[in-house]
C-alpha cells in the first residue's frame, strides 16, 4: 500500500478564528444534545470512566460502568479493593491492568491529598495518578461545568481538516484552540467536534456531501487532505 502523502500547511490565526465563528452555531444547531457520551452521577464517576475510555468506546464503558459504579461508591471502595479484581471488573474495556493501578492509585491519592473530593482545577488533577490533560479536561468541562478543551482523536482529526491547528499533539492542540474559540465554548466545542467526527467526519472515508459545514472545511472532498 501507497504510503499516504501529509499535506502540511501554515495556519493564520485570524483566519482559524473566523472559520471558528462560522461553524459554531451550525454546528450548535445540528447537534442540540452535545455533551458528554460517558454516563456519570458525580466527579469520582467521570474520573473513573474516562481513565476506563482510552482506547475504548464510550458505549462499551457505559456498559461497565453500569454495574461498576453499583460495587465502587467512593474512593475508599476503590482503594480497599484487591487489584486483580478490579482488573476482572474493568477487563472488556482493555489495557486493564494500567486502568486498574490508575484507577486505584487517583483514588489513593484523593483520599490522602484531597480530603475524598476529587479537586477541581487543572493543576492537582494532573498530578493524580494516570490523569492527563485530556482527562482533567473532560472532568472540568463536565463535572464541574468550568471551561475546557478536551481533544480526543476526533478532535485531532478535525482541527487538522478545518485547518484549525497544524498540530495533532493533544496538549498543543488544545492551546492553540484555546486562542480561537470563545472560552465560554471551550466544552461544548469539543463535544461538537465529537458528534461531528462521529456522524460525518469520519476518519477513512468522511461523507462530505452530507456535511453542513463543508463548505468552510479545506479538507472537504480532498482526500489528501483526510
Amino acid at each position: 500500500m501507497a504510503e499516504k502523502t501529509v499535506v502540511k500547511f501554515k495556519v493564520d490565526k485570524k483566519v482559524a478564528a473566523n472559520r471558528v465563528k462560522k461553524i459554531l452555531p451550525i454546528l450548535k444547531k445540528l447537534y442540540p444534545q452535545a455533551k458528554t457520551e460517558l454516563r456519570f452521577v458525580n466527579p469520582l464517576e467521570l474520573l473513573v470512566a474516562t481513565i476506563l475510555s482510552a482506547q475504548c468506546t464510550d458505549a462499551r464503558v457505559n456498559m461497565v460502568t453500569k454495574d461498576l459504579f453499583k460495587k465502587y461508591k467512593s474512593a475508599k471502595d476503590w482503594v480497599k479493593a484487591d487489584l486483580e479484581a478490579i482488573e476482572n471488573d474493568i477487563k472488556s474495556t482493555g489495557f486493564y491492568h494500567n486502568k486498574a493501578v490508575s484507577i486505584k492509585g487517583a483514588c489513593q491519592a484523593i483520599i490522602e491529598k484531597y480530603n475524598d473530593r476529587v479537586p477541581d482545577s487543572m493543576d492537582e488533577l494532573v498530578k493524580l495518578p494516570g490523569v492527563g490533560r485530556k482527562t482533567a479536561n473532560v472532568v472540568l468541562g463536565n463535572a464541574f461545568g468550568k471551561p475546557a478543551i478536551a481533544c480526543d482523536t476526533h478532535v485531532i482529526r478535525l482541527s487538522r481538516r478545518l485547518q484549525l491547528s497544524e498540530n495533532t499533539d493533544a496538549v498543543k492542540l488544545e492551546f492553540d484552540l484555546a486562542e480561537i474559540v470563545p472560552k465560554e465554548d471551550w466544552t461544548l466545542f469539543s463535544h461538537l467536534l465529537i458528534f461531528h467526527g462521529r456522524r460525518v467526519c469520519v476518519a477513512r472515508r468522511p461523507s462530505c456531501g452530507d456535511c453542513q459545514i463543508a463548505k468552510y472545511c479545506p479538507a472537504a472532498n480532498n482526500p489528501l487532505l483526510w
